[in-house]
């Protein structure tokens, strides 16, 4: 059996067992590195360290840092309260409302099952008083997610950003995120006339003194037994679903918040962090860890049990996907793989296949790690140049992101154990149809509209 056979049969594993079993995919990934490089390949522990990738730590580590700093000092609560009173009574603009929060918090650094098990309580709590859709709203959160998941500064854009430039392939950043968001708004806007938002439009309802939608009498405070801890939640997202609940009803019996010292600082942080990378071509990681540094000598009172906050499931998670797809690399697999793709005749069809295989894997498996396997697989065939790189990573990166709301992911599953307990069947149902039609239909489109043209 070759060593490219072994590796491939060790991915697969990978994936596999930690989707079948209650095991960590970063954790396990690490110990079929070690097993596979020191018994097949006769590699040391060095040769195995070598490829653990230090920048993305830094990366992963500093931006979830700093989003726990500002989840403690209220930064995010007052983000999420302040677009509300936007709204005016206008109920349909409550799901879009939903999903520029979550796009803001994806956007700023907060791992995608975070920002949804934060979101979701409070969005399919005004779902059920106000009788929207939780389908049509747990989608907006999903796909808000989705939409500032890939901006330079947040995980998903840091991890395709990271693997691109490892491999010296040309990158866009700034169109990659812009593209990820407008397609998730063309998306949204979809969803929003297909279950049932024509009939928000012109309501209204009364406000409060805040401008915050009045509660009416007999309104629960959360999602409607939202908490609960059916709907399949994993990777410890029902620990962040119940403190979202928790948050969610501590938050409404308090004042509104206002602008405090704590929080201009965050915000003016953050706003330097999006600057710096975006402008002057300054790491991220560093960046991020700079600035919750300053913000815990000035505001030690935010810091505290923040670094127990940090997205480390995701951090292994991701470190251990790269440390094992770095020994395919070095054996030479990825290349042949890349090869094999590149060898079909038609390279449309191959940047189609690729596109496919990401969103399929992605619906059930973990987009962070797909993300971190199938770019490298695509370096070989990215290579050639008969296919645009950037315009490939594009459609690869929204297929692979926008099948988060498969009821099988995190993100999927925080929406149905939000829903109200009376319609959670039918949203399972209704996001596991949704989810496999986005596996089969997004990739052809995006490669239709990214790849095809070959305009970059």
């Amino acid at each position: 059996m070759s060593d490219h056979v072994i590796s491939l049969i060790g991915l697969v594993l990978i994936f596999t067992v930690a989707t079948v079993f209650s095991v960590h995919m970063g954790a396990l990934a690490i110990v079929v590195a070690f097993v596979v490089g020191t018994v097949f390949m006769q590699e040391t522990a060095d040769d195995i360290f070598a490829g653990f990738p230090g920048d993305l730590f830094v990366v992963l580590v500093g931006v979830t840092f700093l989003f726990a700093i500002a989840k403690n000092n209220g930064t995010v609560a007052w983000l999420v309260h302040g677009s509300m009173r936007v709204v005016r009574g206008r109920i349909a603009l409550i799901p879009w409302i939903m999903f520029l929060v979550t796009a803001v918090l994806t956007a700023v650094g907060a791992v995608v099952p975070a920002a949804v098990a934060l979101v979701a309580p409070i969005g399919l709590g005004f779902a059920k008083r106000y009788r929207i859709n939780p389908l049509l709203m747990g989608l907006f959160i999903i796909n808000g997610a989705s939409a500032g998941g890939f901006s330079p500064i947040s995980v998903f854009g840091s991890i395709t950003n990271g693997v691109m430039s490892r491999n010296n392939l040309p990158g866009n950043p700034a169109l990659l995120f812009l593209c990820s968001f407008l397609f998730n708004v063309a998306l949204s806007l979809f969803v929003f006339f297909l279950f049932g938002g024509r009939a928000l439009l012109g309501r209204r309802e009364p406000v409060d003194g805040t401008g915050t939608p009045a509660a009416k009498p007999g309104d629960g405070d959360s999602a409607g037994g939202g908490g609960g801890g059916g709907g399949g939640v994993s990777d410890g997202g029902g620990g962040a679903l119940a403190v979202a609940v928790a948050t969610d009803r501590a938050t409404a019996e308090e004042p509104p918040l206002t602008l405090n010292r704590a929080r201009v600082l965050t915000l003016l942080g953050l706003l330097s962090l999006v600057v710096g990378s975006l402008f002057f071509d300054l790491n991220v990681g560093l960046m991020a860890l700079t600035v919750t540094v300053v913000l815990s000598l000035v505001s030690p009172e935010s810091a505290k049990g923040a670094v127990d906050k940090c997205a480390w499931s995701t951090v292994l998670l991701v470190c251990g996907i790269v440390t094992f797809v770095s020994l395919m690399e070095r054996i030479g697999t990825i290349d042949y793989l890349g090869e094999g793709v590149a060898s079909v005749r038609t390279p449309l069809l191959g940047a189609l296949l690729i596109c496919l295989i990401g969103a399929v894997v992605s619906a059930f498996a973990s987009t962070t790690g797909i993300l971190g396997a199938l770019i490298p697989l695509a370096v070989p065939f990215l290579l050639g140049g008969e296919v645009g790189t950037v315009g490939l990573i594009v459609a690869l990166a929204i297929s692979a992101s926008v099948v988060d709301s498969s009821p099988f992911s995190t993100s999927g599953a925080l929406v149905v154990a939000n829903s109200p307990e009376e319609r959670r069947d039918t949203v399972f149902r209704g996001l596991m149809v949704w989810g496999l039609a986005m596996a089969a239909v997004v990739p052809v489109v995006t490669w239709g509209v990214f790849v095809v043209p070959g305009w970059f």
